[in-house]
């Protein structure tokens, strides 16, 4: 089990017609021998009046500190969700999401005995005013199922809030206060201009014990947590904890330039591996937050998987690069359009496609109803096809980061050693295996461990269904078809694999067979 302990919603499913989620954190102020303050006039323009002389980021926190809240939520107790077996007995949601992602692994919270366990249950978080009418911004997970909401202000003001709108796939809510004056605001940072090694602040509740303020550095960016489609998370080592989320990352300048939304914890305790949803990405969904309360995204309906060097070889490319689409799914857009399995898609809407991230984010970007064209390869020839983006839903997938023949007839000597025992599909293997009647192709019976296919992540029970984008019905005519790749010259041959009722692309390499 990974020790990833995240402070932020339960995980989301991969949606390329809308995200593998909406997921969810620049002034770059990296410390040369030029000096910090050269830095900052050549990346972005501070806030007036705010430096860090000495080393000292007072000023900063003084201009920032009041704009931080602290979030309190209520809500019910569900007691069909408590045993005595559970590590997480206080119900919150920050517990919810790790009892889902992350079982035994997550951050050590204040439990109550079950027997003594009240009707309802606290949750705590940070966040900040954007406006000073009392609009503020916090993470989805902080506020998601809360009977009710208390914010409590830098002074000790203590206000009802009420939800704006909320994303659980970007993990980014937005809620609103009365308040009887005009409120301290932050302002919102470029976090596109950040660089590893720049200075960063995280500001919050830790813990309930008061507002705290760390500084560390940005350790690395475009981190992938595979919690959705959406995973751009800024690495950083200033120490965040149970508490912190939704508080702003704030730059030397005093601008936000991510929300902290995450922790590395192998030991239940922050140990410098934090991570923040990049504030680029954070503004533009608060904006269509503060507007509609909701999002839409768009939805393509494929299962993608990136373009691998071997997969590369094997389809005929000069690099890797684009989404392969290892499946489409029936009456989707995807599908009405065209789109067939086996195609690259390395462009979207005018821009490149590098891998399955890219592909997906840009199309949960689009307006449902928009016509977008797709640049694709297919079978050594590239193409464009135009594609009406549908509607993600919950359950929807955007784009899923997804004699001869005779039984047990190993692959004949003409062809490349890829370590395969196949079978055809035979009635009995299809009753066996409870196969569709129209289930075509080479059953896998038996995988050499010393060999390239079992490298590759070939299992048995796995179903060939094509090899080098074209169908293969029986054991025969995948080895036949093998033997044709290893001539042509390539350095790998491309298997469609079906498992689990899923498809899947496997390139295996002639070079280890």
């Amino acid at each position: 089990m990974s020790p990833l302990g995240i402070l932020r919603r339960h995980r989301v499913a991969a949606l390329l017609g809308a995200a593998l989620i909406i997921s969810p954190v620049v002034v770059s102020f990296a410390q040369n021998t030029n000096g910090i303050a050269k830095i900052v006039a050549t990346t972005q323009t501070p806030l007036p009046g705010i430096s860090a002389p000495n080393g000292s980021f007072a000023p900063v926190v003084a201009a920032t500190k009041p704009a931080v809240v602290t979030v309190t939520t209520v809500m019910k107790a569900q007691p069909e969700a408590m045993n005595e077996a559970s590590p997480f007995q206080d119900n919150s949601p920050f517990d919810d999401y790790f009892r889902q992602f992350f079982g035994d692994q997550g951050m050590p919270m204040p439990r109550t005995p079950p027997q003594q366990q009240a009707p309802r249950t606290e949750a705590l978080g940070s966040g900040f005013i954007v406006d000073a009418d009392g609009t503020i911004v916090t993470n989805n997970h902080v506020v998601d199922g809360a009977s009710s909401i208390k914010v409590t202000l830098d002074d000790g003001t203590e206000l009802p809030a009420k939800v704006v709108g909320s994303d659980a796939k970007n993990d980014l809510a937005v809620l609103k206060i009365k308040a009887s004056k005009p409120l301290p605001t932050v302002k919102w940072g470029d976090s596109d201009k950040l660089m590893t090694g720049d200075q960063v602040l995280a500001i919050g509740n830790p813990f309930g014990i008061g507002t705290t303020v760390s500084a560390g550095i940005v350790s690395a960016r475009g981190r992938d947590l595979h919690s959705g489609p959406f995973d751009d998370f800024i690495q950083i080592d200033a120490p965040i904890n149970h508490g912190n989320s939704g508080g702003p990352l704030v730059d030397v300048s005093g601008n936000v330039i991510g929300i902290n939304t995450a922790i590395y914890s192998p030991n239940g305790g922050s140990v410098g591996v934090g991570f923040a949803i990049p504030s680029d990405q954070a503004q533009k969904v608060v904006a269509k937050l503060e507007k509609g309360g909701s999002i839409q995204y768009g939805y393509l309906g494929v299962d993608i998987q990136p373009v691998t060097p071997d997969v590369a070889s094997a389809m005929g490319l000069d690099h890797p690069g684009g989404a392969l689409v290892s499946q489409v799914n029936d009456g989707s857009p995807a599908a009405l359009a065209g789109v067939e399995t086996g195609d690259v898609i390395t462009g979207f809407a005018g821009q490149d496609v590098k891998d399955p991230k890219d592909l997906s984010r840009a199309v949960a970007d689009v307006a449902p109803g928009t016509r977008e064209s797709l640049d694709v390869w297919r079978k050594g020839k590239a193409m464009k096809i135009s594609v009406d983006v549908g509607r993600n839903s919950d359950d929807a997938k955007t784009a899923s980061t997804g004699g001869s023949g005779a039984p047990g007839a190993e692959q004949g000597s003409g062809a490349p050693a890829l370590g395969l025992g196949l079978m055809d599909i035979t009635p009995d293997i299809r009753q066996q295996m409870n196969l569709a009647d129209n289930e075509r192709g080479a059953v896998v019976a038996r995988v050499n461990p010393d060999k390239a296919a079992a490298a590759a992540g070939i299992q048995p029970g796995d179903i060939i269904v094509a090899v080098n984008q074209v169908p293969v019905k029986s054991a025969k005519q995948v080895t036949q078809a093998v033997a044709q790749a290893g001539k042509s010259g390539r350095k790998s041959v491309l298997l469609l694999v079906e498992r689990g009722g899923s498809q899947i692309y496997v390139a295996v390499p002639f070079a280890n067979g």
